[in-house]
């Protein structure tokens, strides 16, 4: 499918989106509320929306019977159909999976989350791994799950999880190469990487104070590329470093890969991992996902997956208006809200005016609004 004729897609979508709603007062509440991340730059909160009351959301989120598995389902539905657009004759093309943690920080009491914010590596917070895709023109977050705690599957574990996610066809389509961080670098998640399918590559960081074999560190390696065997692991993997700049300084960071590679080949695909850290302040920042304030879980829960659809809805108009060139989220949201819900824009620019009508009386002015014919 080419970028330039994904907007009559994403219109069928939304359509298929609202049709999952049981009535027509949802269907608009969805419109709203989709409407409201696209148009407040992270600042997306209830009260803030102009075409639905905040008793309305609230309901919409955390009461109303509508399916939100089913909406899961329509999307990725729609995500996996553009992905398998990229499958072309010849070599598989590479499909990276991502995966990473990250927060969304909260301060305050939250009694009704049943303790899923707490504090994790220091920051207080609900605690998300997220698996995300990259494949040509594409990216979209896939699924992601909560991280509850000690006691509970790990980071790795859920990351684990989340691979089984993915759909049976894409392991025959693509090559796929699992980028994660440190954290998802143990031995029972590339065990299962590497078990799962001939086409799936662990490309992870690991600490420097991993062990080999032979009782050496990871650290004593000179040699990029070079094949060693980790403790636990009964295959060998292939290291190799990358340097980042960390307070100034530079900081060596190490990378293993289950494919032989080049060491600077390994590097380099362990700095794509970096992609998925500029989805997360995009999506933060931009489109509000850490400003849940909902009192149930299934409210936060419809948040977030609310909050990445709208992500997936400017990123398509991005790619749907063909400028390739640095990406404005700020521009590509408006323009999503322009050409996907104008009513819904309209809706809240009358709104506004209508705050200003004493303002215009004050200074002899009326405003009149005229149908024109067509």
């Amino acid at each position: 499918m080419s970028p330039y004729s994904i907007l009559p897609q994403v219109d069928e979508l939304l359509s298929t989106l609202k049709d999952l709603m049981p009535t027509i007062y949802q269907q608009e509440t969805l419109e709203s509320i989709l409407g409201l991340f696209l148009d407040t730059q992270g600042n997306a909160v209830p009260h803030h929306c102009l075409t639905k009351s905040e008793s309305a959301i609230s309901r919409f989120l955390n009461h109303y019977n509508w399916s939100t598995r089913s909406l899961i389902r329509t999307v990725r539905s729609f995500i996996f159909n553009l992905v398998l657009a990229e499958r072309r004759k010849g070599r598989k093309p590479i499909l990276q999976v991502i995966l990473d943690l990250t927060t969304l920080e909260k301060v305050g009491k939250f009694p009704h989350l049943q303790d899923l914010v707490r504090v994790y590596n220091h920051k207080k917070g609900l605690h998300i791994v997220v698996l995300y895709l990259v494949v040509g023109n594409w990216r979209f977050p896939w699924s992601f799950r909560v991280y509850r705690g000690k006691g509970t599957p790990s980071p790795s574990q859920l990351a684990s999880k989340l691979l089984n996610t993915l759909p049976s066809i894409l392991t025959e389509s693509f090559k796929l190469y699992v980028l994660g961080d440190t954290a998802f670098g143990t031995i029972d998640l590339i065990h299962k990487i590497r078990q799962d399918d001939f086409n799936y590559h662990a490309i992870f960081g690991i600490a420097n104070t991993r062990t080999l074999t032979d009782g050496r560190k990871v650290s004593s390696i000179k040699t990029r590329g070079q094949q060693v065997y980790l403790n636990g692991l009964d295959f060998p993997v292939y290291l190799s470093w990358v340097w980042l700049k960390r307070d100034g300084k530079r900081v060596q960071r190490f990378v293993i890969s289950t494919k032989p590679m080049k060491g600077k080949t390994i590097a380099r695909w362990g700095k794509r991992r970096w992609q998925i850290e500029g989805f997360f302040k995009t999506a933060k920042h931009q489109f509000s996902l850490h400003r849940f304030g909902q009192k149930t879980l299934l409210g936060v829960y419809r948040w977030l997956i609310l909050s990445f659809v709208s992500y997936l809805l400017a990123y398509w108009v991005y790619l749907h208006n063909g400028k390739f060139d640095d990406l404005d989220w700020f521009d590509s949201a408006q323009q999503a809200l322009v050409l996907l819900f104008p009513h819904i824009l309209l809706f809240s620019l009358l709104r506004k005016l209508k705050l200003l009508t004493p303002w215009f009386y004050e200074h002899g002015l009326e405003l009149c609004l005229i149908r024109c014919k067509m």
